[in-house]
């Protein structure tokens, strides 16, 4: 790929998954408090289907509000979880994309591609996920 591309992939890559970070520390924290909605378990599950996560974590409270724990959501977690909030994930897709602005090599490039493909898989799995009430 040419330079200025590269350089661009790896900022927008670097900005989506702080993005990811920082939203998936906020969702952990309200699971965490006590204030987990049906939006935040579906993002860190990666269920995307209201009825399936009442099913899973039983009914809310008259607020909207699911008492579980962050242990309950973590084993409940689905492969598309990974994509929507996975900080390991993110992490590696930050310092891959860091790597290629500094390092030309071909194998850089495969791996800015992948951690790309990463985060646009992630984007689209958000598309599915229940609008916030």
């Amino acid at each position: 790929m040419g330079g200025g591309t590269d350089i661009f992939i790896a900022i927008a890559v670097i900005l989506l998954a702080v993005v990811s970070l920082i939203m998936t520390g906020a969702r952990r924290r309200a699971v965490e408090q006590g204030f987990a909605q049906a939006t935040d378990l579906c993002e860190l599950t990666g269920i995307t289907d209201i009825r399936a996560l009442q099913d899973i974590f039983g009914p809310p409270t008259m607020n909207g509000v699911y008492q579980v724990s962050v242990e309950r959501v973590e084993k409940e977690r689905r492969p598309e979880g990974l994509l929507l909030s996975s900080d390991v994930l993110d992490i590696c897709a930050i310092l891959i994309a860091g790597g290629a602005i500094f390092i030309s090599h071909p194998l850089s490039d495969l791996m800015l591609l992948l951690a790309a493909a990463y985060k646009a898989a992630g984007i689209v799995m958000a598309t599915k996920l229940p609008p916030r009430v």
